[in-house]
């Protein structure tokens, strides 16, 4: 320590002389310093030998070292792509050819595609994961699965022609239904498959759609929707309005119709369409390809779902129809010559900038093979499929051919739009493509169906399925020898051998039903994973055991009767569906322009300026207009245009439709709950039934419907309106209800009741008014959708067992809870009401009519319970979307128990309950009152207890303001006692101080100072003795 104190002062005298020069050329001091505490460490440390220079040599070089690599592999520029590519022409014609007697320098402009990594979807992974998510639970409770119904499907399609789709559909529809799946069929148009359908005895529906292309179909019906073909995407515009969007929706996509299109809006700049587009896919819940070169086909309008199931009966299917000598097309350039051999050599769909030395290597190895016919082009003909006929890869196939001494028109080039007509000719067909693959690649199940012996590398996914010299012939992608040999042999004697024969019929036979179970069980496995069926719906089995004869072949025989009976204009009905639907894209952007640029454009204030000075002027000009018109004399006209006048101005204060009219004079009016314009063709029109919109979007044009969330607030939290559901109308028609209903009877009918067939017949709405006007039944209960007719509904099943089995096994806990904080009942077995079903059925659907004061009073219950509910289930359930009421994620929560609740306002209040059948009117009291004695809780359901203590709730509320969360004030009104005190004191309060506003203008009318006159008028004489004349004259009279 004292040695380096004695020498510090020496050591300060260098640095400072370092700093000095360091600051003349630096330019800032701070720098300066800096610099001098740098280099004083540095000097301390190199002057005191603190490092050996030896290990200061080795970090720098292996520093330098390291910069070398970064660029050489990270930085663009150093060695470039073209170069590399240079290298790689130039390495191969070295050791293949002569380089410099040949004209190759364009392959270094060649743009033979991009490499392409095709990264497969996670989607599975992500549905996997949320669905142990969901199991998870977010409390001590437990859901139980009662699985006495099986889950339900629905396969949709556009038409009823014979096509792959009917086919793949037909054969994964019988293994689903083997492992437990329930399926329907849906279809735009009938046709023949109509048949096979019927013999699988799977129920079969040909529906229509309206102008707006919405279908008059529930799909909440249905735990999964199946849509085939870009045919069918018209039923995709109506599973995008509310409330179908919640359901699991798959679309298999086969064509490529869409993809060309889509390609064509993206060169051209049409982003419009294609984001329309790419909402269209977001709606489905998985969109399924046969093969990844779909998939990166439709990259454009990628909204994450993507999945590729492998396996597709389409490419045997056309292979087929290459067969039929009427349907087959052959190339122009390619005449069918009994004595010449052709080769076709096929590869990736996917073009990679690889692709051309693929095909070198293959071209090299086929030259031994040229060899034994002699060097002769006419006997033996090389075909290479691959590009567009305009792209310039038939100038890199020539050039590669002469550097390899090919003869000239032995090699040729083959666009891939002759694929079909090559195949159909060629007597081997070789896969040149040395890139894994994702999937078996179409063209060798192509080939293979047609009967041609194929050879191709033995990369995984062609090892997998093509098994060396049985039914195909398999070489080391490192050893284009083994090519060589493999030719040898298929091509013996100039002709295909009987090794080669007997190969490409077994590969013909293997082709038929090729990657069956794939398809198969690949569907059931996604199927097992995105679909989350409720408490009463049972789990199908797992896609292992699927019976082994339902995953071995694709159902040809359900289709050998009909096999010509195939789509007419089968791409011309493709873009006619396509264009249908972007022509509603283009509707739907007119219609919701103004909500565009609400939501998503930003605000200008300069467009808010300019709008606010032209609505100045306009104001000023009309004032204007208004006091000349004031100065000029008017004609009015006669009485009866007065009168005509004023009554147009009325009407136009309040327009009152037909409709308004007709309900004023009647008893009663159903009102009918909906959500999402995807409900609309299940609404009434007549005057018997109004809407009630649950969200201000979606509503009906030019209807009388009510705007719930204008009537109550609460409706613009989606929060809410999906937890009540049905319950958000009623409360919005409770709140302040004299305002739009003023019948004696009200009414609800879901619309879901249409949408199942059970809402009333006209019939049966006369019965109803019929009882009503004559007070058949007092205050009575009407309803016409039962409990024990429900699809849900288990026969045996009492009350509570039913709303056990629909929530999950935990109806009897939330019911007791709710309960027990409504009226402070302790939780115990017998703190639920008593229900009995061997007295009669339940209403269900809230499907039901009451006397309008009843209403209210069943509103005031509601409205305590549902607070009661909001307390135990908000926290867990918003955060996470977990409700011990459901087994899975479930926005509507505890909806389902609220539908049942209804029933035990009724038979614990003392109300008559009566069954109207909703076709014959014929109606039915159920639980009648006198078997009701001693069983009801009277007490607690009885309008003085309800009122007492909702009273209490409102002095709570109005006195002490709490501030925690409470869901009861924003369900309706707040009275109590105190609440009309208070709206007296105010109203007095309001007279008392116009009263004094009275008196105060008074007083100072009063304390104004007056101006005195400034002179008296004095009459003249002659005007007053007139004036006394006259009075004397009319006294004498």
């Amino acid at each position: 320590m004292g040695s380096l104190e004695s020498k510090a002062p020496l050591h300060s005298q260098r640095s400072s002389s370092v700093r000095s020069s360091s600051v003349s050329s630096s330019s800032s001091n701070a720098h300066g310093n800096w610099r001098q505490r740098y280099r004083s460490r540095f000097a301390r440390s190199v002057l005191f030998k603190r490092i050996d220079y030896m290990q200061l040599i080795c970090a720098v070089g292996v520093f330098f070292f390291f910069i070398f690599l970064f660029q050489l592999f990270f930085l663009p520029g150093t060695v470039t792509d073209e170069e590399r590519k240079s290298d790689r022409i130039r390495d191969f014609f070295r050791r293949y050819g002569d380089w410099g007697t040949r004209d190759t320098a364009f392959l270094n402009e060649l743009d033979f595609g991009e490499d392409v990594k095709f990264e497969p979807s996670k989607i599975l992974d992500k549905i996997r994961e949320d669905g142990e998510d969901m199991n998870g639970s977010v409390s001590s409770r437990k859901g139980i699965r009662f699985g006495y119904k099986k889950p339900k499907l629905a396969l949709v399609f556009a038409d009823l022609w014979v096509d792959p789709h009917q086919i793949l559909m037909v054969t994964v529809a019988s293994a689903l239904r083997e492992i437990g799946y329930e399926i329907e069929v849906f279809s735009l148009e009938d046709g023949p498959v109509h048949r096979v359908w019927t013999q699988l005895g799977l129920p079969l529906s040909v529906i229509t759609a309206d102008e707006n292309m919405k279908f008059s179909i529930d799909w909440l019906n249905y735990h999964g929707i199946l849509v085939n073909s870009l045919k069918a995407v018209d039923f995709l515009s109506s599973l995008m309005q509310e409330p179908f969007r919640s359901v699991p929706l798959i679309w298999t996509i086969h064509e490529q119709t869409l993809a060309v299109r889509l390609r064509q809006y993206v060169s051209s700049g049409q982003t419009e369409l294609v984001e329309n587009w790419r909402k269209l896919f977001h709606r489905a819940t998985v969109i399924v390809f046969p093969n990844y070169i779909l998939a990166v086909a439709y990259s454009a309008c990628d909204p994450g779902n993507y999945l590729v199931i492998p396996g597709s009966p389409a490419e045997a299917w056309k292979a087929y129809n290459l067969m039929d000598p009427f349907k087959n097309t052959m190339l122009p350039n390619i005449n069918y010559v009994p004595d010449v051999i052709k080769v076709a050599v096929v590869g990736s769909q996917l073009l990679y900038k690889g692709l051309w030395l693929d095909h070198a290597l293959v071209l090299k190895g086929l030259y031994p093979v040229l060899e034994s016919f002699g060097l002769s082009s006419s006997r033996f003909k090389i075909f290479i499929l691959a590009g567009e006929s305009t792209s310039n890869y038939s100038r890199a196939v020539e050039a590669i051919a002469r550097n390899l001494k090919y003869p000239n028109g032995t090699v040729n080039h083959v666009a891939v739009d002759e694929e079909d007509a090559l195949l159909s000719t060629a007597d081997v067909v070789i896969y040149g493509s040395f890139n894994d693959e994702h999937s078996f690649p179409d063209i060798l199940l192509k080939a293979m169906f047609l009967g041609k012996p194929v050879v191709g590398p033995d990369i995984p996914m062609i090892a997998k399925y093509v098994r060396d010299n049985v039914n195909g012939f398999l070489f080391p992608k490192e050893d284009i020898a083994a090519l060589t040999e493999i030719m040898v042999q298929l091509l013996y004697d100039a002709k295909l051998s009987p090794i080669g024969r007997n190969a490409a019929s077994t590969a013909k036979r293997t082709a038929r039903n090729l990657m069956v179970s794939e398809s198969v069980e690949g569907y059931a496995s996604l199927l097992e994973n995105i679909l989350m069926p409720p408490s009463e719906v049972a789990v199908s089995h797992s896609a292992k055991e699927i019976p082994t004869e339902l995953k071995s072949e694709w159902k040809w025989r359900h289709f050998r009767a009909i096999t010509d009976a195939r789509s007419p204009n089968e791409s011309g009905r493709i873009h006619e569906s396509l264009d249908k639907v972007e022509k509603q894209f283009t509707r739907s952007h007119k219609d919701n322009s103004l909500d565009l640029i609400t939501m998503n454009d930003p605000f200008s204030y300069e467009i808010w300026e300019g709008q606010k000075c032209e609505d100045i002027a306009t104001m000023s000009k009309r004032r204007e207009d208004e006091e000349l018109k004031d100065r000029t004399i008017q004609h009015r006209g006669t009485w009866d245009d007065v009168y005509r006048n004023a009554r147009r101005v009325d009407r136009t204060l309040h327009e009152r439709d037909e409709g308004e009219l007709l309900r004023t004079g009647q008893p009663l009016t159903i009102y009918e709950p909906y959500f999402g314009e995807g409900t609309w063709p299940f609404l009434h029109s007549t005057s018997l039934y109004r809407g009630i919109g649950l969200s201000t979007k979606g509503r009906r044009p030019e209807a009388d419907d009510i705007d719930g969330p204008a009537r109550l607030p609460l409706l613009n939290d989606a929060y809410y309106r999906d937890v009540l559901e049905e319950y958000g109308a009623f409360f919005a028609i409770a709140n302040r209800i004299d305002r739009i209903h003023k019948n004696a009877w009200i009414g609800f009918q879901s619309w879901r009741a249409t949408a199942r067939m059970k809402s009333l017949s006209q019939i049966s709405e006369r019965s109803v008014l019929d009882a009503i006007e004559a007070r058949k039944h007092g205050d009575a209960l009407y309803f016409w959708a039962r409990l024990d007719k429900d699809s849900r509904y288990l026969p045996g099943q009492d009350f509570w067992s039913f709303c056990d089995s629909i929530n999950a096994g935990n109806c009897h806990l939330a019911f007791s809870e709710a309960l027990e904080k409504m009226y402070g009942v302790k939780h115990n077995a017998t703190s639920l009401p008593h229900m009995p079903s061997d007295e009669g059925t339940w209403s269900i659907m809230h499907c039901w009519v009451l006397p309008t004061r009843s209403f209210l009073e069943f509103v005031m219950f509601s409205r305590m319970f549902v607070d009661a509910l909001d307390a135990q289930f908000y926290d867990s359930h918003y955060g996470t979307g977990h409700c011990y009421l459901s087994l899975s994620k479930d926005k509507h929560c505890y909806s389902r128990l609220l539908e049942l609740l209804v029933n035990v306002w009724a038979y614990n209040s003392a109300r008559r309950m009566v069954y109207v059948d909703p076709y014959t009117g014929l109606m039915q009291e159920q639980h009648k009152l006198n078997s009701r004695r001693g069983k009801m809780w009277v007490k607690w359901f009885q309008f003085a207890t309800l009122k007492s203590m909702d009273e209490d709730l409102a002095e709570e509320f109005d006195s002490e303001h709490p501030s925690r969360r409470w869901l009861w004030p924003s369900t309706g009104e707040i009275f109590w006692q105190g609440t009309y005190v208070k709206e007296k004191n105010t109203r007095n309060k309001e007279k008392e101080r116009k009263k004094q506003k009275s008196r105060d203008k008074i007083q100072r009318m009063r304390r104004r100072s007056r101006q005195k006159p400034l002179g008296v008028y004095v009459k003249p004489r002659e005007e007053e003795e007139s004036n006394t004349t006259d009075l004397l004259q009319a006294r004498d009279l």
